[in-house]
């Protein structure tokens, strides 16, 4: 196939650090070509700079053999290029069709805004991937999947040549991913030229047709997809064998939270037992109000009706500051706007849930905190230059590390983590899925929300299903299958 973009000696560093070190890369005219790596390996920056949106130190980047210099989005635009980012770059305060139009070359509008243009506009582009919402929908009332979707709908909009996905399924469930998966179908006969980011082996052998491997911001190698196999790819990412851990046989104790008719703007009437050392999974669609369930239990969300008893006690979590103190705690979906804090260290982000224990007389005894922030890293491979450094700076595995050490470090009773894995790598997911084995065996509750269904018949004892705001199934895991999980979550749609 010939070729439409080569990149060549791509190098780019921040302060002593290097994300990218003399990388070259090469895609074809209607390929789909992975790009694999561990977190920190540099695939997102790779994929920032063929974008415009961050600045190469050197290397070039060739078009259809033409050397150009694309120093920013908009010139990435006029080129072809589009990109949809692991960390969602929409405005959450305006509309879905202001998110899809603004700074859109294929948008004209000549004197303030036509909203119905606006909707003509992007309504066929929402329809490709699935999202039936009004373009006058703020973004602040989608969940995180359905953003996923409306960025996913802003690149097709720009009619590239060229596509950069950069982890489009991570908070997309099935139904979603298989819309994609046709529409990238669609795009390539087209001629149209992906390169997908992923840490999903599935996903890369499913739809790919070449892999190249980067490792410390370096090209390992590429592959054809269809002569490799997802050991060997395994083995460029880590540089090592890799096992794949299976989840400990577990006994439940007795009902650690019992929660009974619980209802909320978006749930209705949901009940279900969590007993100490037992990992619940809850699955469903986007939109059927698995994050909602997280919210409500960590007293982001407005109970309506309802009762919640933690180890036999009734609790009213009004806050989330009600929730940790009876023993709750959440890693929320979105870990950029409702998780860390971005411009504020490692350190402080991993530490500051515990920071009332840390201090004494009203000062945070610094040796201490380091010592817990030091432990905390080494149990998690968090990967960083310094416990100084801020957490933005971070790859987005390693944000989540980051996040997920802040609970562990609270050591609450029930542990409510929503898509902990959502952007982590092979070899991270298998310290996650530790850390939840560890979690349980100690006797916690762990509430586990996973797009990914393999992962929740991973790790979980038992599946609760929620489609619409409402449990329509449990499943304890001998019997769960996917396809009993997927039936049952769109009970409601059929």
């Amino acid at each position: 196939m010939p070729s439409l973009l080569q990149a060549e000696k791509i190098s780019k560093h921040y302060g002593g650090v290097y994300a990218l070190r003399d990388v070259s890369f090469e895609l074809a005219r209607g390929e789909v070509h992975a790009l694999m790596g561990e977190n920190g390996a540099g695939k997102s920056t790779l994929a920032k700079v063929i974008a415009g949106s961050v600045r190469a130190d050197s290397g070039e980047i060739r078009i259809e053999g033409r050397m150009e210099r694309i120093l920013s989005p908009l010139d990435a635009q006029r080129l072809g290029i589009g990109i949809i980012y692991q960390e969602l770059d929409l405005f959450p305060d305006l509309t879905i069709g202001e998110n899809i139009v603004i700074a859109n070359l294929n948008f004209h509008e000549r004197w303030g805004v036509n909203f119905r243009r606006v909707e003509a506009f992007c309504r066929p582009f929402l329809d490709q991937v699935g999202l039936g919402r009004s373009a006058r929908t703020p973004v602040r009332a989608l969940s995180i999947g359905e953003q996923q979707l409306v960025a996913i709908a802003r690149a097709l909009s720009l009619n590239a040549r060229l596509i950069l996905m950069d982890e489009p399924t991570s908070s997309l469930f099935e139904d979603a991913v298989e819309k994609l998966f046709r529409l990238i179908a669609e795009l390539k006969q087209r001629g149209v030229s992906i390169v997908y980011v992923s840490h999903k082996m599935d996903e890369i052998f499913r739809i790919a047709d070449r892999i190249t491997v980067l490792r410390d911001g370096m090209t390992v190698g590429t592959r054809i997809a269809a002569e490799t196999s997802g050991d060997e790819i395994i083995r460029m990412m880590v540089g090592r064998d890799l096992g794949q851990a299976e989840s400990a046989a577990r006994t439940a104790g007795e009902a650690l939270l019992s929660v009974r008719g619980l209802t909320t703007e978006k749930l209705r009437d949901v009940t279900f037992d969590l007993r100490r050392g037992e990992v619940l999974g809850v699955a469903g669609l986007v939109g059927s109000g698995r994050s909602e369930l997280g919210a409500a239990l960590f007293g982001l969300d407005r109970v309506t009706s309802g009762t919640v008893l933690l180890r036999g006690n009734a609790i009213v979590p009004g806050s989330p500051r009600d929730a940790m103190r009876a023993g709750i705690g959440l890693v929320p979906e979105d870990r950029k706007l409702a998780g860390l804090m971005m411009q504020m260290s490692v350190l402080e982000n991993t530490t500051m849930a515990t920071l009332r224990r840390l201090q004494r007389a009203g000062f945070v005894r610094r040796g201490e905190e380091r010592a817990a922030g030091s432990s905390m890293r080494e149990r998690l491979a968090l990967r960083c230059s310094s416990e100084a450094a801020p957490v933005s700076s971070l790859s987005g595995g390693n944000q989540q590390k980051a996040l997920v050490g802040r609970w562990l470090l609270w050591d609450p009773e029930v542990l409510f983590l929503d898509d902990p894995a959502r952007g982590i790598d092979v070899g991270a997911k298998q310290d996650i899925y530790r850390i939840i084995d560890e979690l349980a065996a100690r006797g916690k509750g762990v509430i586990l929300v996973s797009s990914e269904l393999p992962e929740l018949l991973r790790c979980s004892d038992r599946i609760l299903v929620l489609s619409q705001g409402r449990v329509t199934a449990t499943y304890a895991a001998g019997e769960a299958t996917q396809e009993k999980v997927m039936a049952s979550a769109m009970e409601d749609d059929r």
